[in-house]
């Protein structure tokens, strides 16, 4: 689950980290007003989205009066903002957030992952702020230090001393950047999340450390945990088929392609779509049906894929372990008459009650084309796509 840049900063600041004061605002003169509130002669109006780039898109404004606040805020509320983060579909910005301008010495970069080869928390930092960090990676990876830490014991005062030398922090600021270093890390560990960047973290003319910025993602599988988080997601900012799929407990992702696919676990649902790519197709989802669907769920999945516009045909691959073919067969009919489809439809099924899934499809009298293996299903798929 993703969070506004305001919502990372409050977070911060409940945890004792600097960050600069600010406020949210939803309209023209809510941004006015906290213009006025913050008595700085400098202000950031800043767009509300769960994409990065916003500056380059014209969604952060510096303004240095009332009459500025009203004109930039004007301007951007209401925008749909195209970063290399939204597609090119863009995101409205239906929220803004004011916060007093900070006298900038440097910039750095602070981010925090979870390192799937070491299963630990990795701490990235590099004097590169307001750059991308995969820019950096790609042109000057010697620019980027790292520190893995245990969830237990947390980033040590070594290690983020070490981080804050490496990255050029002035020596007088190291005692508030080893504080702001390991504070991060305990939100990190203590919030369940799965991204923690800061970009850029600033130093100041006045000797601050300061979050000049939030990025903040959370694990979905860690939210019964934190109530308080999931009451902090925005669902202007989600696309509305994942949202639905969330409430049948399906894992969806909207992609760009044409060909639908439904399949049950999140492996052979990437095979699928690194198959149907290798045949020429183009996957126009990810969607896991998981491992005990039910009819009712298969019906909501078809629903789901059938709502983008951009699909032209249905690859259907399960194999059945826990869940049984013929329950899944009996899901796609039951999909099929209830929207009436009329593109391509392959389905692949393996498993538990095979036998007894294909002959429900045969005898559908629906035009299901039916396949032998993952191979064969998208060589059909790509070639009943090329035909439609």
């Amino acid at each position: 689950m993703k969070i506004h840049e305001f919502q990372g900063k409050q977070l911060l600041g409940k945890f004792g980290l600097r960050v600069p004061k600010g406020h949210e605002c939803t309209t023209v003169e809510a941004a006015v007003a906290a213009y006025e509130d913050l008595k700085t002669p400098l202000c950031v109006v800043k767009a509300q989205i769960h994409a990065g780039g916003r500056g380059k898109a014209g969604g952060v404004k510096l303004v240095s009066s009332a009459l500025d606040a009203t004109s930039a805020a004007a301007e951007i509320l209401g925008k749909t903002l195209v970063t290399h983060q939204t597609g090119p579909a863009g995101q409205e910005v239906r929220r803004l957030w004011v916060e007093e301008g900070s006298n900038i010495a440097s910039e750095y970069y602070i981010g925090i992952v979870v390192d799937r080869e070491r299963d630990l928390p990795v701490m990235m930092a590099s004097s590169e702020g307001g750059t991308e960090i995969e820019e950096v990676a790609a042109k000057t990876p010697e620019k980027i230090l790292k520190a893995a830490f245990s969830p237990a014991d947390g980033l040590s005062a070594e290690e983020a001393q070490r981080l804050a030398r490496g990255i050029g922090i002035p020596a007088e600021l190291h005692a508030q950047a080893q504080e702001f270093l390991q504070g991060l890390a305990r939100i990190f560990c203590e919030l369940d999340c799965s991204l923690a960047e800061i970009n850029p973290l600033v130093t100041t003319e006045e000797g601050e450390i300061l979050a000049l910025d939030a990025k903040m993602t959370f694990d979905d599988n860690a939210l019964f945990r934190h109530e308080e988080l999931l009451a902090l997601r925005d669902l202007d900012e989600e696309d509305p088929k994942e949202i639905e799929a969330s409430s049948y407990d399906l894992s969806y992702i909207s992609l760009d392609g044409e060909i639908g696919c439904m399949v049950n676990g999140a492996g052979l649902a990437m095979s699928t779509m690194d198959v149907i790519d290798l045949y020429g197709g183009s996957p126009a989802n990810f969607l896991d049906v998981g491992g005990g669907a039910t009819a009712e769920k298969v019906s909501a999945a078809f629903r789901i894929i059938l709502s983008d516009a951009n699909v032209k045909a249905v690859l259907v691959n399960i194999f059945g372990g826990i869940m049984k073919c013929d329950v899944i067969a009996e899901g796609v009919i039951a999909a099929v008459k209830e929207v009436a489809l009329e593109i391509p439809l392959v389905v692949r099924l393996e498993g538990t009650r095979v036998k007894e899934g294909k002959q429900l499809l045969a005898n559908s009298g629906l035009p299901i084309i039916a396949a032998d293996d993952l191979d064969d299903a998208a060589k059909k798929v790509c070639a009943a796509l090329a035909v439609s």
